[in-house]
């Protein structure tokens, strides 16, 4: 299915279209006005527009939907024997032409053709950018599907990005994938944790600050801004900065400048801003917890990432993914059964996509390799209010015995392998971990 928008000013051929097009399982938007067609041409995957129509030919409404999105196919309808205006299309940036009295099948045709061309694009944008982050983006869902085509019409205009969604989304990916698709991704990208920094230093951190302003500061230090000059700067959940720190931060994206604590100079910096944030921001600013101002100027595109539980289609792909890749980390092939794939789709996974990664990362740590099945999941460490279940068909000692094995296993992760430091987490001796270490085939 895709979304294709149509233009005439003829009633009669605006209905055909959509027949013709519905019939094939499209979604249409149908507009008489060009100028009503240009209001709402966002997130389209193909266009169907008359060249000859009263408000605006279809070359100039060609070119403004250009502007809009620079990669949609634009298909030119055309009179018979007008084979001259036709070239003119093509050379305008039409995709192709169709000649009325139009045959429906190669209409039909046609459309699938642009479509397609358009999602060859797309991919290849997509697999760019993968190059680019260093990581796989799986998108089998519709909602993914048209966040990232929303990503590949923003990134290349030099604006700033609100990225919304819940903890665990994936809104850092969105974030890189901004960036390696504009045109500043030979320049630096810099990330900065408003939450991961108290208030009385976030403003010395994002903006930099001069040897002895303040307690501490023995050395000058260039701010997170500065770092980002000429790229772009992540605010990741910009929600949490304190409100003195957010005046400022207006003033930065305002006027592009910056003032080092400390300092009476003020330095231009050229920096595009990617913020990202769990919260509604708006009922923040309603709150006064969050400056309305600054929202605004953050919001000029909203990105609205789903959770995992509205993308169901994603978790089976995603789950195979980071089997492969913990699979080669810790050198055991893996796969997925079918019933476990299911298994996991069933779950609420209220962690989103971390969640699942860290659940497949445990199940993988366990497994000696080969087909991982439903019992796999006994291997996970329940934690009161959590969704774990034990498997089907496991004594209580095997689940007993499972559970003790991911929490030796996380143990050890978290000591670095640190066997007596492991110990020490555990609340046992080293002699008695290396036993049990022993027992698992650790």
């Amino acid at each position: 299915m895709a979304r294709i928008l149509l233009c005439d000013d003829e009633p009669g051929v605006l209905f055909t279209l959509k027949e013709v097009l519905r019939d094939r399982g499209h979604e249409l938007a149908t507009f008489t006005s060009p100028r009503d067609a240009l209001a709402h041409g966002d997130g389209f995957d193909a266009a169907i527009v008359d060249y000859a129509m009263p408000e605006m030919d279809g070359l100039t409404l060609l070119r403004a939907l250009h502007e809009k999105d620079p990669a949609l196919p634009v298909l030119v309808l055309t009179a018979h024997g007008s084979e001259k205006v036709a070239v003119g299309a093509m050379k305008a940036g039409a995709h192709d032409y169709l000649v009325k009295p139009f045959d429906i099948d190669e209409v039909a045709l046609a459309v699938e053709r642009a479509v397609e061309l358009r999602r060859l694009r797309e991919r290849n944008l997509q697999l760019e950018a993968e190059r680019a982050i260093g990581t796989t983006i799986v998108a089998e869902s519709p909602p993914m599907h048209r966040l990232l085509e929303a990503v590949g019409r923003v990134a290349g205009r030099d604006i700033t990005v609100l990225v919304r969604g819940e903890t665990g989304t994936g809104k850092e990916i969105v974030a890189s994938l901004l960036h390696a698709q504009s045109k500043r991704k030979k320049g630096p990208l810099v990330r900065f944790n408003c939450a991961a920094i108290p208030g009385e230093l976030a403003e010395a951190e994002l903006f930099g600050h001069t040897r002895g302003a303040f307690t501490g500061a023995q050395a000058a230090r260039r701010g997170y801004f500065a770092q980002a000059d000429g790229g772009t700067l992540v605010l990741d959940e910009v929600g949490e900065l304190p409100l003195a720190t957010q005046a400022k931060l207006l003033r930065a994206l305002q006027e592009g400048e910056i003032q080092p604590v400390g300092s009476g100079r003020v330095e231009k910096v050229d920096v595009r801003i990617v913020a990202s944030t769990h919260r509604d921001l708006l009922a923040e600013a309603q709150a006064g917890r969050f400056r309305e101002d600054l929202y605004y100027r953050l919001a000029v595109v909203e990105l609205f990432v789903p959770p995992l539980s509205q993308r169901r289609e994603d978790v089976a792909p995603l789950a195979r993914e980071f089997a492969r890749r913990y699979g080669e980390r810790f050198g055991v092939g893996c796969s997925l059964s079918a019933p476990l794939l299911s298994r996991l789709a069933e779950r609420p996974w209220p962690g989103n996509v971390r969640q699942l990664e860290n659940t497949i990362a445990r199940m993988v740590a366990l497994s000696p390799g080969g087909e991982l099945g439903v019992e796999a999941l006994a291997g996970e460490a329940p934690r009161p209010g959590s969704d774990a279940e034990p498997a089907e068909g496991l004594s209580l000692k095997e689940q007993v015995e499972a559970l003790e094995r991911s929490l030796i296993v996380r143990a050890l992760a978290a000591a670095h392998g640190n066997q007596s430091e492991a110990a020490r987490r555990l609340g046992t001796s080293r002699g008695t971990l290396l036993d049990k270490m022993k027992k698992y085939g650790l």
